[in-house]
Formats: C-alpha cells, sequence, structure tokens
C-alpha cells in the first residue's frame, strides 16, 4: 500500500503540473515584423504619468463644495483633452497592469512568480519602439522595461528600494521624488548640449511613475486624507511639469500628455482581484494629436451612474481597454505598434485627418494579424485571409483577436481530456482496489476467468496505444510535459482493466445491498457534492451547507446518546457558518475579537498587532521588538509542537496554539476567530463519531484520551465498510473546503493587502509578503488537516482523501468550456457516488495513516 500511495501521489502531482500548460502559458509569439504608420505623427514626444493605485472615482469624484481635488486634469478634461474610464484586467497589480499599458498585452499571470524586475520572456514595448525614453520612478517598476530594450535607449532613475516603506510618515515624498528630479533633469539639459540634442528629437517618451499614491493607500486606505492629499500633490506637480516641458521646447505645441493609473483599489486598501474599485481606473489624455474636450447634449451610452455622481455627463467619455493606451501611444508619436500588444486604437481620443486615423487603424490590424499568423503557422494551420480593405480593418482586429485566443488555447481541449480520462482511470483503479480488498466480496473463480482479459493481451494493446500516441505527438512537435500528460492514463487504465474482475463481483453481490439506502445516500451525496462547486464562486454556500450538517445528530438519533456532545456540534456549525458571510479581506484590525490563549506566547502575539498599528497610526514605524517576536514566533511555531507530551490531545493542543499565534500576526480582523472555532467543530467532530462508531456496534474502539503518539502501532484491526462511510466521506470533503475557503478564496490571497504583514515587515517586499500570505490561507487546512488525522485514527477513511482531490478536480474542470469534457466528469462522478456508496473502505490504527494491503481470504 505504501508503493499505491506513491503512485497516487505522483499522478496528482503530474496534473495538478498540467494546469500550468493548460491555462498558464505565456501570450507572446516572436517573429514579427513591427508595423507603423506611414502618414507624419501629431507630436514628436510622448509623456506618460501613471498614479500607481489610483481609483477613477478617487480622481473624477467633486468635493463637498463642487471642487475638484485635481483642479488642473479636471480643467483638462473640461477644456482641452479627453477622458474616459481604462478597465484593466484580474490580477490587479503593478506589474500586470503597467506590462498592458506600455506593453499593450496581458502578461501570463505565472509571471508574476518572476517578480517585479525580471521578465520570463523578453517582450516589445512603446518604450522599446520609441528613439529615447526616459524614466523616473519606482525600482520595481522600471527596470522590467529596461531591460527589454533593444539597445540602450532607455533611461531609468529611481529611488532606493528602502523608500517604499508603508510605516513611512508621507508617502507622497516618492512622488515629489520623482517631479523634482524631471524638473532638474530638463533643468540640466538647458547646459547639456549633447543631452539637449537628444530631446529635441522625435519619438521620445518620458514616464513618470508615481507610487506614492498606491503606499498610501495601503497604508491608510483610499479614503484617508493622506491618500487624497496625494492626489493633490501630484495634481500639482502635473501641472508644473507641463510649464517645464513647454518651456524647455519652446511651446511648440509638438507634445501629447497621458495620465492613468496601473489598477485601483478596495476601500480596505488592497488590490489584485476584479472588484470595480480595483478594475477601473482613469485616464485623461491631451496635447497634440488629441481631441479637444468634447460636449454632448445626449445621454451616453454608460449605465453604471458614475456620468452623474462625477458631474462628467456634458463631455464625452471614451472607456478602453487598459491594453488600448499603448497603440494610442504609439500612433501619437508614430513610433510602431509593439508587436505583442492585443490593443485596439481608441480612435476618438484623435484629433487628426480621416486618412490619419484609417492608416493608423490599418496599421494597428495588420500588427494584430501579425500575430494571428505567427500563431497560426506554429500549429501547422493556413490563413484564410488574403486581402484587405481600410473600411474592414476594425472587423479584421477583431476577427484575428478571435484568431489569436484560439490558437492560443488550442491545445486546452486535448491536454483537458488526457487530464479527466487520467483521473477518471485513477478513480476507478482507486475503488476497484478497495472494493478487491476491503468490501468482503463474494468471488467467482470460474466465472473470473471468463471475463478478465488475458494479461498478454491486455498489455499488447496498452502498448500500441503508447505508440499511437507517442507517434501522434511527435508529428505535433508537443513538448515533452504533453507526454506525460498523455502516456500516464495508459498504465492507469491498464491496472484497472487487470481488476475488472472485482467489478463482476460487484455486481453480482448487489442484490444483498440496501439499494434503496444506497440511492438514498447517493441524491443527498450528489446534491451536497454540487453545494460545494457552487461554493467555489459563492462562500454564502458553505453557511447553507453547515447549516444543514448542525442537525445531523438529531437526525441520526446520536442527539439521545450524547447530548452535550451533539449540542456542541449544532453550535460548532452555526458558529463556524458565519464566517463564509463576512468580507474575504478587511482592513480595520478588530483587536477585541483576538483570542487570549492561556499560554503566554499566544497572549504575546495577540497584542503584538496592537502595538503595532497603534505605532504605525502614528507614523512611528514598525516597533524593531515587534519584528522580533513575529519573525521569531513564526520560526518557533514549527518547532515547538515537537517539544510537547506524546499524548494526543496534548500534542494536538500544542501544535494549534503554535499555530495560531503565527496566524494572529497575519490577522486583521473577525478572521482571528476562525481557527478556534473551526478547532472546537472538529474536536466535537472527532468526540461525535467516537459514538456514532459505538452506535454502530464497531468493537475494538479506543478511547481518544488513552491515545498516544509513542505507542506501539497495532494494524491488525480492519473493519468492513459500512453505509455511514458515506457521510464521513463526505464530512471529510466539506470540512476541507470550509479550512480554505470559510474566511477567503484565492481573490483574497490574490488581492494585495500589506496590512496582513505589517508585524512581520513594513518596506515592499513582494515575495516575502507574498509568501507570508500564501502561508497565511493554507494554514487553515494544516490546522484542519491535524483534527482529520484524528478522524483517521478513529475511522480511517482512507477512500475520503481521494474523494477530495476528486470533487477539487470536478470543480477545477468546470472552467474548461467544453460539454464534453463537462460530460465526462459529470458521468464519472455520478458513477464513481455510486460506487461510493458501498466501497469506502476504513481500516483502524492507533499512530498514523499506515498503507497495508490485508491478506486475501480469497482466490
Amino acid at each position: 500500500m505504501i508503493t499505491f500511495f506513491l503512485v497516487g501521489l505522483i499522478v496528482h502531482v503530474v496534473f495538478f503540473l498540467s494546469i500550468f500548460d493548460i491555462y498558464f502559458t505565456s501570450p507572446l509569439v516572436h517573429g514579427m515584423t513591427p508595423q507603423a504608420t506611414p502618414l507624419a505623427p501629431p507630436a514628436s514626444r510622448l509623456v506618460l504619468v501613471v498614479g500607481d493605485g489610483l481609483r477613477a472615482d478617487s480622481l473624477f469624484t467633486l468635493l463637498h463644495n463642487g471642487s475638484s481635488r485635481a483642479p488642473y486634469l479636471r480643467n483638462v478634461i473640461e477644456e482641452r483633452g479627453t477622458w474616459g474610464v481604462s478597465h484593466t484586467r484580474v490580477p490587479t497589480e503593478s506589474r500586470p497592469g503597467h506590462v498592458a499599458l506600455i506593453a499593450g498585452f496581458y502578461e501570463d499571470v505565472s509571471a508574476v512568480a518572476k517578480g517585479w524586475k525580471e521578465n520570463p520572456v523578453e517582450f516589445d514595448s512603446v518604450f522599446n519602439e520609441s528613439r529615447h525614453t526616459w524614466c523616473w520612478g519606482s525600482p520595481d517598476i522600471l527596470p522590467m522595461f529596461a531591460k527589454g530594450a533593444s539597445g540602450d535607449h532607455v533611461y531609468t532613475h529611481t529611488y532606493p528600494a528602502e523608500e517604499e516603506d508603508f510605516a513611512s510618515t508621507d508617502a507622497s515624498r516618492l512622488d515629489s521624488w520623482v517631479f523634482t528630479q524631471v524638473k532638474s533633469f530638463f533643468q540640466s539639459a538647458k547646459s547639456n548640449s549633447s543631452l539637449r540634442a537628444s530631446l529635441l528629437e522625435d519619438k521620445n517618451i518620458f514616464f513618470l511613475h508615481l507610487l506614492g499614491i498606491d503606499t498610501n493607500g495601503h497604508a491608510h486606505r483610499p479614503v484617508s486624507q493622506e491618500y487624497l492629499d496625494n492626489i493633490g500633490l501630484v495634481d500639482t506637480g502635473i501641472a508644473e511639469l507641463v510649464s517645464i516641458v513647454e518651456d524647455f521646447f519652446n511651446y511648440d505645441g509638438r507634445t501629447a500628455y497621458v495620465f492613468t493609473s496601473d489598477h485601483g483599489m478596495t476601500n480596505w486598501g488592497s488590490h489584485g482581484a476584479g472588484h470595480p474599485s480595483e478594475t477601473l481606473t482613469p485616464l485623461v489624455v491631451w496635447g497634440a494629436g488629441v481631441q479637444n474636450a468634447h460636449r454632448v447634449t445626449e445621454p451616453q451610452s454608460y449605465n453604471d451612474g458614475y456620468l452623474q455622481d462625477w458631474k462628467l455627463e456634458h463631455l464625452r467619455r471614451v472607456d478602453v481597454n487598459q491594453a488600448d493606451i499603448a497603440p494610442l501611444m504609439a500612433s501619437l508619436i508614430g513610433v510602431p505598434i509593439p508587436v505583442n500588444s492585443v490593443g485596439v486604437l481608441p480612435l476618438l481620443y484623435l484629433n487628426n485627418s480621416d486618412q490619419f486615423k484609417a492608416e493608423t487603424m490599418y496599421t494597428n490590424a495588420i500588427q494584430v494579424l501579425e500575430q494571428f499568423k505567427m500563431k497560426m503557422t506554429q500549429k501547422k494551420e493556413t490563413t484564410f485571409l488574403k486581402k484587405y480593405h481600410i473600411s474592414l480593418c476594425q472587423s479584421l482586429i477583431s476577427h484575428a483577436l478571435e484568431g489569436l485566443v484560439y490558437y492560443h488555447t488550442y491545445d486546452r481541449f486535448f491536454l483537458g481530456c488526457s487530464v479527466v480520462l487520467g483521473f477518471v482511470g485513477w478513480t476507478s483503479y482507486v475503488v476497484l482496489v478497495i472494493l478487491k480488498t476491503h468490501a468482503g466480496l463474494n468471488r467467482h473463480p470460474s466465472l473470473l476467468k471468463q471475463v478478465r482479459i488475458p494479461s498478454h493481451t491486455l498489455a499488447r494493446l496498452c502498448i500500441c496505444v503508447t505508440v499511437v500516441i507517442t507517434m501522434f505527438l511527435l508529428i505535433q512537435r508537443s513538448p515533452v510535459t504533453y507526454y506525460i500528460y498523455c502516456l500516464l492514463p495508459v498504465p492507469v487504465w491498464y491496472s484497472v482493466l487487470r481488476e475488472s474482475g472485482t467489478l463482476t463481483d460487484l455486481i453480482r453481490s448487489a442484490p444483498s445491498l440496501p439499494l434503496w439506502k444506497c440511492l438514498g445516500y447517493f441524491v443527498l451525496v450528489a446534491f451536497g457534492i454540487e453545494l460545494l462547486v457552487v461554493s467555489f464562486f459563492h462562500r454564502a454556500m458553505l453557511t447553507v451547507g453547515l447549516a444543514v450538517l448542525s442537525v445531523w445528530p438529531f437526525l441520526s438519533g446520536l442527539f439521545g446518546k450524547a447530548k452535550f456532545r451533539s449540542l456542541s456540534w449544532f453550535l460548532g456549525c452555526l458558529c463556524l457558518a458565519a464566517f463564509p458571510l463576512m468580507p474575504v479581506v478587511g482592513r480595520e484590525p478588530i483587536i477585541h475579537l483576538k483570542v487570549y490563549h492561556t499560554m503566554i506566547h499566544v497572549a504575546v502575539c495577540a497584542y503584538v498587532p496592537y502595538l503595532t498599528h497603534s505605532s504605525l497610526q502614528q507614523k512611528q514605524g514598525l516597533p524593531l521588538l515587534n519584528q522580533i517576536i513575529s519573525w521569531t514566533t513564526l520560526a518557533s511555531s514549527m518547532i515547538v509542537p515537537l517539544l510537547s507530551s506524546t499524548r494526543l490531545f496534548h500534542r494536538l493542543l500544542s501544535i494549534f496554539l503554535s499555530l495560531t499565534a503565527t496566524y494572529l500576526l497575519l490577522s486583521t480582523g473577525s478572521e482571528a476567530l476562525f481557527p478556534p472555532v473551526l478547532s472546537w467543530l472538529m474536536f466535537v467532530w472527532i468526540n461525535i463519531e467516537q459514538e456514532a462508531m459505538l452506535a454502530q456496534g464497531v468493537s475494538g474502539r479506543q478511547e481518544l484520551s488513552t491515545i498516544d503518539f509513542s505507542a506501539n502501532i497495532d494494524i491488525t484491526k480492519i473493519r468492513q465498510l459500512k453505509l455511514d462511510d458515506i457521510r464521513r466521506s463526505y464530512f471529510f470533503v466539506f470540512f476541507i473546503i470550509t479550512a480554505f475557503f470559510g474566511t477567503g478564496n484565492i481573490a483574497s490571497i490574490n488581492s494585495f493587502d500589506p496590512a496582513s504583514v505589517y508585524c512581520f515587515l513594513t518596506v515592499f517586499n513582494p515575495f516575502i509578503m507574498g509568501g507570508l500570505m500564501m502561508w497565511k490561507v493554507p494554514y487553515f487546512k494544516h490546522l484542519y488537516n491535524l483534527c482529520l488525522f484524528l478522524i483517521v485514527l478513529v475511522i480511517s477513511d482512507l477512500m475520503a482523501l481521494h474523494f477530495f482531490f476528486l470533487v477539487q478536480d470536478y470543480g477545477s474542470w468546470l472552467d474548461i468550456g467544453t460539454s464534453i469534457s463537462h460530460y465526462v466528469i459529470v458521468m464519472s462522478m455520478t458513477i464513481f457516488l455510486m460506487l461510493l456508496s458501498v466501497v469506502t473502505h476504513i481500516f483502524t490504527t492507533q499512530r498514523l495513516i499506515l498503507w497495508r494491503r490485508p491478506k486475501m481470504h480469497f482466490p
């Protein structure tokens, strides 16, 4: 059984890794020819200003007295520019946002793991196509555009990384530094002949990255005075910047200006997910080649209510996708559109002749089509587009973009079916093995010989299938990983077919089973699984499930035998049911909700966040003592439990308190109550399952209080399957999902809220901060698995672990979006659940989950 366990682990690891080949592949293709408009551009230079973390409503909304906190930009919107909302995509982080703005494509989300300073794949950008680009700002953003530049024409000027401190007294100084540096730059250019000559050339870009707004938003929230005052500082800085630039170039009217943001921010100071406050960013464009403010009298086709809220319903609003800004900037200064851009030129921003607009749109269409053709060539297909007309350019872009998506996802269905086939095969094999070894089925050797496929015939068949698949992949020139995903199902199904006789035994034993009771369990579990799948998208469904589970002791008759434990179960489920209804992320630390345990370590850790929060509110920085306590607690939480007593409850309590101490340091609100409530419910479950086992007449039950981890292991006690094991399997899966998503989901990991890690560090470090937040969410699973381990000691449900993987896979594969794959999964789930009702295998141990194949009592 150890071999069985290792093989199962390998199967799941391989198919888990397939997710990255199916969904997280780079959208970039190479080898295209840059496309530029042949006509003279309206601008000689471009100034790009990005207010990092600026929400659209924070800029456009007027103050109570009717004035604007950004009067200069408001005047631009009303008199001499075009404005709109730039719609960003998830993940709403700085790196993908800037890549979309400057390079025009939506970077593969896995590229975030490479950090902000490195590029997993070199890409083209507007900066790369420019003659010269000068950049000022954050050391986390600028280097990734300088590294990919051809030649040495991108110049970056950054402040030290230590300046990005969320505990600083005033983060707006980062923006002041940028404006001061730009002012000094133009001042020095007046006396530097070579620099002045470079500045007077065309196709130049000046990029100002302003991080102060984002930093103040994280530290004080977007509704804070610090955040709003920083917007005013930026507005004043832009007004002065425009004056300096225009003066330097003698007001030649050849400068275009673009002001926007990479992402927004939630009310509690985080970003990364898809809330409108994170995805709606401002866009204001003015200067050479840009359409002046266009007044309208008729209602505009926007139903979000923002025009009325911002008092801008009289000015034409032109919304864009974030990637559309790259071709807009390229067209204004006459450089080639970045070759990997998927942006569509927003014509309403241009103030030029119809000929220029047509030529520019045609260039945009050819540039997108080049990507499509290159992607298509890689898939060994042929193109059907030969002739083009200017009037059809927009349609051509649309079709080319559709083609890009089609070929980028060309292998998804194929790989998805391979993975589904492998999982179905592995599930079937596990079911058959459990049936064979623990279901006590009646075997008939003569019938078995008639049904079983000869081993040599089966081996030849699998070899032939392997050869066919290998040849197919060779012809397709597939990556090495494709061979693994496609060939792994072959030995899995070989093992299934070898055990096919067990299925015959099950069919012959069916008349002796309580079929109606099995059918009832099947319907309930099928409904429960659908509830779990829906909970992946709507966490409130976990509340519904917990409310239903709370009445289990009353319906099963356990209440009469264990009143106190049944009431504890009921209250525990209802208390836990409150957490999925709470927000996934929060901002204000609610200290009075933290659990002050008797242990001094936990009490200190509950108090450290309060001290840290108070210090940060007073802008005194992160106290060194708090930082030392936090990091020491994190390190010791992995070691201290090993020094505790080996008695079961003593050891579990030590582990719980050690992990809770670290978790408290990472908590910012009511989520701090989740681990105690979850642990309470798990301990109740352990005890109430003991009562259920006793009610079923299971002999050899050991009292929990007598279990010691240092005791000798007895692996000879085995019991047969019971129908109630279906319920235990479902509970197993339900509580694992509750542990993962009870206080959050993947968005809560993705949403960047540094407030959770302020006890450990306040200087921006994406890897350390991300690592701590990634540790925090899986914490629920680790804590919960400690209690599940106890369940395994008592009822030892092997199938529950595989059942969890199957439910998890079912939820994941819903994203395939193909009816065939969905049908295969649903059918496999149906078959699996029908078998699960009679094959859940259980064997009792006294220490760990041990995998042992018992002796067979039949031929």
